[in-house]
């Protein structure tokens, strides 16, 4: 079966990638390598600051170069091979590139607020910079959509004013104030289709894929919608971002401890030398191996919760169950992965599963189920 054994694949690059990149960044500041590069650097570069950023780049940039072609055949040769992908060589640099670029236009003030926390607050660097990361994922939150999406995709309001106004219905019906519905082009780069509800405050929206508009019904979209109305009618976004800031709060404070007992395993005394900053990235992955699995948990009950508002919303599921196996053929997902991968790696729950849990739920509520035009799903 093809989608398994493309889903099987992808796992075992990204496994495999993330193992590597553990052993390439514990063997270069087990062996000396980190503090050779800051003792080459620093007759050159007096100012820490920049030190740090000149050292941060010449790691991300090292990691790029050794891992570039298992990205290429993950992200380029193998969405070729099973139709995926509408993308050339030249527009799949191109927008890796463009996402370079982001990276480190948003991760470089972001990386010196931290060494001037970890500098002048040492003991409670920690707590500090966990804050900063609060704020930060909520401004990024309400960028999002406005600024940084425009950036890869166009976005525009969607031309079907009959979907668009039933689309408007219902997101009347749960609460959620829109002035229009967008698409955007994913089509560029993909075959596959998803929808998404971005944003905060104002900056709210509802956006869909094109290759979305062109592969479902009015009835299916209006029902993805509606799914994508329960994270928010379920307040998901927002417990996202507190569990988000609770798990900064107590990931970062494990790491401040381990990384301050493990300095000297490593040769190195200082808190804020930067040679060791790469032991902060190490406890980082271990505690998130931990982490994981249970916050995949949470992401597959929100997922559950939304579903079950579709049935709340247009008391009907066929359209919604059509839609999900539409979408599972066109994205080629695995619809029963193994027991173990779904706990561990999946976000959302297997489609057998979403499917069995909605007609339960219809059952439950003694909703019976049957075919609707997306006019009647709304009224």
């Amino acid at each position: 079966m093809k989608e398994k054994k493309y889903n099987n694949t992808k796992l075992a690059i990204s496994v495999a990638k993330s193992v590597l990149s553990f052993i390439l960044l514990l063997c270069f500041v087990h062996f000396g390598f980190s503090l050779k590069l800051v003792n080459f650097l620093k007759p050159f570069i007096p100012n820490n600051y920049i030190l740090l950023l000149i050292y941060s780049f010449g790691i991300l940039l090292g990691f790029i170069i050794i891992f570039f072609p298992i990205d290429f055949y993950s992200g380029y040769k193998l969405e070729h091979k099973y139709n995926l992908s509408n993308q050339s060589v030249i527009v799949w640099l191109k927008e890796n590139l463009k996402g370079f670029i982001l990276s480190l236009i948003l991760g470089t003030p972001v990386l010196l607020m931290f060494y001037f926390i970890m500098v002048n607050y040492t003991d409670i660097w920690w707590m500090l910079f966990a804050i900063i990361l609060f704020f930060f994922s909520v401004i990024l939150a309400i960028v999002l959509p406005v600024f940084i999406l425009p950036l890869f995709y166009k976005v525009t309001p969607i031309e079907d004013e009959e979907l668009k106004e039933d689309i408007k219905k219902i997101a009347s019906k749960s609460g959620f104030k829109i002035t229009n519905v967008y698409k955007f082009d994913m089509s560029k780069n993909t075959k596959r289709a998803n929808a998404a509800l971005t944003g905060l405050g104002k900056s709210k929206r509802i956006i869909l894929g094109d290759t979305l508009l062109e592969s479902c019904t009015k009835s299916e979209i209006v029902s993805i919608v509606a799914h994508e109305l329960g994270h928010y009618k379920h307040k998901h976004i927002i417990l996202n971002i507190i569990m988000g800031t609770l798990s900064s709060f107590l990931t970062l404070f494990i790491i401040s401890v381990l990384y301050k007992n493990s300095l000297k395993w490593f040769g190195f005394e200082n808190l804020t030398d930067i040679a060791a900053f790469p032991l902060l990235a190490l406890w980082g992955t271990l505690i998130g191996l931990i982490q994981t699995p249970f916050m995949n948990y949470l992401s597959r009950k929100f997922e559950y919760q939304a579903d079950s508002y579709v049935l709340e919303i247009l008391k009907e599921s066929s359209s919604f169950i059509s839609a999900l196996k539409k979408l599972s053929k066109q994205n080629l997902s695995d619809d029963n992965p193994n027991p173990f991968v779904e706990w561990y790696f999946y976000s959302h729950p297997s489609n057998i599963k979403r499917i069995n849990a909605i007609k339960y739920c219809e059952e439950k509520l003694k909703i019976h189920s049957k075919p609707a035009s997306s006019a009647e799903a709304v009224t």
